[in-house]
């Protein structure tokens, strides 16, 4: 083996904290774990049954790059029905959210060119910015997590390509306000910068509708997928959609990397979409309930409107510091600095039964009276 082998770039990509987390959790006996962003209940059965069928009916093979017209066209439709008068507005269906985000970067940036991110960011937006040859450019929202529009303006520069902005957010839970899209997706229009709006959590909204600033500005970008909703992150099946111009350009990137997204659960994503999650997400909706009423009156946090995530302050110590102890009482959560450049805060997640969430608020109670 030969250093020289190994590409400068990935000097800049570390191990994710949060798969370091989870590599521990194999190795501990019965943990609280409260790490992994993964929903804890089972792919619903006519999901399971429709990709059941795929296999069987020998629907095994290479699908189109876009993806099966079927799920392409329905997913579609809705969206142009919530969204009218963009009839320019293209789809195609990628392995994942993730796998959409870096067909994205990849069609969209030059070396050199600037992302806006906002701290805390989801673990994987500098890492893609940074594998596309791009530069993030991170903007602070602490202590309450909202973004201030003044400071992406004056953070914009000649090199700005693009922002993304994650509403639902992870780690945070938050949700946008419709102000705060609306004069997002504004500036992003006046500066003729690309918004990329990532909304895979976007059936968990607990506190009030979703909102996407697609309404504000027909260019944005929007990434979603089968995840969280559904259960299916192991299936790796998402969708993009925005301007046809851009659309084209990533189906042509796709055709030469992932290819298509996985056949069998493109024909699933089909009994996907007409699913109803109503129970589900009124189950995270009652467990952010418990976990604030819990926890409120020993750690310093923002009950999350969304996602099923919580980003408390850490009592005592760093968040490193913290979370090590945590991993000592057998109870996994992850640092803050995964997400962020600061070092104060943990994430935990709340997608899990309701024993193991009383299990950790047990153990995070104990933790914040050291």
């Amino acid at each position: 083996m030969h250093e020289q082998w190994i590409a400068d770039k990935m000097k800049d990509i570390e191990v994710s904290g949060i798969r370091k987390v989870f590599d521990l959790a194999a190795h501990l006996k019965d943990p609280v774990n409260l790490s992994i962003g993964q929903p804890h209940f089972p792919v619903p059965a006519p999901i399971k049954e429709a990709a059941k069928r795929a296999i069987d009916e020998d629907r095994n093979g290479y699908t189109v790059t876009q993806g099966i017209p079927e799920l392409r066209a329905k997913i579609l439709a809705d969206v142009r029905k919530e969204h009218p008068g963009q009839p320019d507005r293209e789809l195609l269906l990628t392995s994942g959210t993730s796998g959409g985000l870096v067909l994205a970067l990849c069609c969209v940036l030059n070396p050199g060119d600037e992302v806006i991110i906002f701290d805390p960011y989801f673990v994987m937006y500098p890492h893609f910015i940074t594998m596309a040859g791009g530069r993030s450019v991170i903007v602070d929202t602490y202590p309450d997590f909202r973004i201030d529009v003044a400071k992406v303006a004056a953070a914009i520069t000649p090199r700005t390509k693009a922002i993304i902005v994650n509403s639902p957010a992870n780690p945070t839970g938050v949700v946008y306000s419709r102000e705060t899209l609306r004069d997002l997706a504004l500036l992003a229009r006046e500066r003729k910068v690309l918004l990329m709006s990532d909304e895979v959590y976007r059936a968990f909204c607990y506190d009030g509708k979703f909102e996407s600033p697609i309404e504000f500005n027909e260019d944005t970008l929007v990434f979603d997928g089968f995840s969280k909703a559904y259960g299916m992150t192991g299936l790796r099946l998402g969708f993009a959609h925005g301007p046809r111009r851009l659309i084209e350009e990533m189906i042509k990137l796709q055709q030469f990397s992932y290819v298509c997204a996985p056949s069998i659960v493109q024909h699933a994503g089909i009994a996907a979409w007409d699913y109803d999650t109503t129970e589900i997400v009124a189950d995270y909706k009652r467990k952010r309930d418990r976990l604030v009423s819990s926890l409120s009156d020993c750690y310093e946090l923002n009950s999350p409107s969304g996602a099923f995530y919580m980003f408390p302050k850490t009592p005592w110590g760093t968040g490193s510091d913290f979370v090590a102890e945590a991993i000592r009482n057998n109870l996994l959560i992850i640092p803050g600095k995964t997400f962020s450049r600061h070092d104060t805060h943990f994430r935990i997640s709340y997608a899990v039964s309701d024993a193991m969430l009383d299990r950790g608020i047990e153990i995070l109670r104990k933790l914040a009276k050291r």
